[in-house]
């Protein structure tokens, strides 16, 4: 592995020499010894395939995952396969899935070409009537309420994907973008409830850019999509992250009241400022490396930085959980679990085990929200006077905030917080 830094990172996600100068300065690199190296991948895996989770989730708590291997180790991290499978048994489940996103996608194509095609719209395919407005464009003409709804999204998800992680060379070719946009043109498709939303395109893209296959980016994104589908959500009188909100509201008020208190008096007591933060994973506040580490340590420990966050909640049961959820459910340990076992958690999850702490909406992301402010405790303190000056003190973030120290000081506040809820 090199120890060249943030050269090394630039040759796996390239920035347009234009943009240089916009994008936030990466603070993660590989460290030889310390990051996931593809030798030390390899090493993981039995003879017959069996993965060593334990081992991979100390070493990506450590130091993240190389760029070069990725891909190969989100899949584990998102529950696409089991660790406990042979290399013969996830071989055999990806091509059945590749089969299945492949008819799907056939599926959509039947009612609007561009998709399959290598292009993208980002014009409205039907009016307010459903009415074609380029009959060209539009495969099949229905009143059928589903489709109407469907086609009446394709525009903007187009619209999303023009603007999504602009400063990086890879999607310069429309080639590019159209496999991120085909692959949330399916998964809206399929999602007969939320659809598409705004903001899907942020999760999506990097999974796009990490594996090669757009069948195995649509079940990553699936899988993705399973932790955060909810935060989507919304309706005229809620929107997807207010429990999580309510959760960083109980968090603050629990472990720093004199914050929440001043937040409170600036009507800020509701957190809507974290609303970003919490819908996309912290994708716009940090470079496109950073936020791939911290994704790793939220699925490790859920910026530098989404790595790390899904190794962090790591569960063993994941798959089992996607795949059959009523035999998850008896499979579920006790937090009298042994300590062999518990190895295989990541070491956020592990202590919500331990403590038997269940609480859906306590994620790893929004412990990380409570340690930014945490972070910026003596500014918002000291200098907001309104709700208004805490979203520009937490939008200087952008560029100074060291992911590592941010996911520390999360765990502490865990610790705090879990620790006075059951004294409570």
């Amino acid at each position: 592995m090199k120890s060249s830094g943030t050269t090394e990172l630039n040759t796996f996600y390239p920035i347009k020499p234009e943009c240089q100068a916009d994008v936030p300065a990466t603070r993660f690199k590989p460290r030889a010894g310390k990051t996931l190296s593809q030798r030390r991948w390899q090493a993981s895996f039995s003879q017959d395939g069996h993965l060593d989770i334990a081992k991979v989730l100390r070493r990506i708590q450590r130091g993240g995952v190389h760029p070069s291997i990725k891909g190969e180790v989100w899949e584990f991290l998102l529950g696409c396969y089991d660790p406990n499978s042979t290399l013969e048994e996830r071989n055999e489940l990806k091509q059945r899935r590749r089969g299945q996103y492949d008819m799907w996608k056939a599926e959509c194509q039947k009612m609007v070409p561009v998709i399959g095609s290598g292009k993208f719209i980002t014009t409205p395919l039907i009016d307010d009537e459903g009415q074609p407005i380029d009959p060209s464009l539009v495969g099949v003409q229905t009143s059928d309420k589903k489709v109407v709804q469907w086609m009446q999204l394709l525009h903007q998800i187009g619209l999303d994907v023009h603007r999504t992680d602009r400063a990086l060379d890879f999607y310069e070719t429309e080639a590019n973008q159209a496999k991120l946009f085909h692959v949330l043109a399916v998964y809206a498709w399929l999602d007969n409830d939320i659809g598409y939303v705004q903001g899907m395109n942020d999760i999506c893209s990097p999974l796009i850019i990490l594996v090669e296959n757009e069948a195995d980016c649509y079940w990553c994104f699936d899988r993705a999509m399973r932790r955060m589908r909810e935060n989507f959500r919304s309706s005229a009188s809620s929107m997807g992250v207010q429990s999580q909100l309510a959760t960083l509201s109980q968090i603050m008020k629990t472990v720093d009241p004199k914050l929440h208190h001043h937040l409170e008096d600036l009507d800020g007591g509701e957190y809507l400022f974290a609303f970003r933060m919490l819908m996309v994973l912290f994708r716009r506040e940090f470079s496109f490396a950073d936020t791939l580490y911290l994704w790793e340590l939220i699925l490790r420990h859920n910026i530098d930085c989404f790595q790390l966050m899904w190794a962090m909640e790591y569960n063993p049961y994941i798959f089992t959980k996607y795949e059959d959820p009523d035999r998850a459910k008896t499979k579920g340990p006790s937090p009298a679990t042994n300590n062999k076992h518990l190895k295989q958690y990541g070491k956020f999850e592990r202590k919500n085990v331990k403590t038997g702490h269940t609480e859906e909406n306590s994620a790893l992301s929004v412990f990380l929200v409570a340690s930014v402010l945490e972070i910026k405790n003596r500014r918002i303190l000291n200098e907001a006077k309104g709700v208004d000056d805490v979203v520009k003190i937490l939008g200087d973030i952008t560029s100074n905030l060291d992911a590592k120290k941010a996911l520390n000081e999360a765990l502490k506040i865990q610790k705090k917080y879990l620790s006075k809820a059951k004294k409570a």
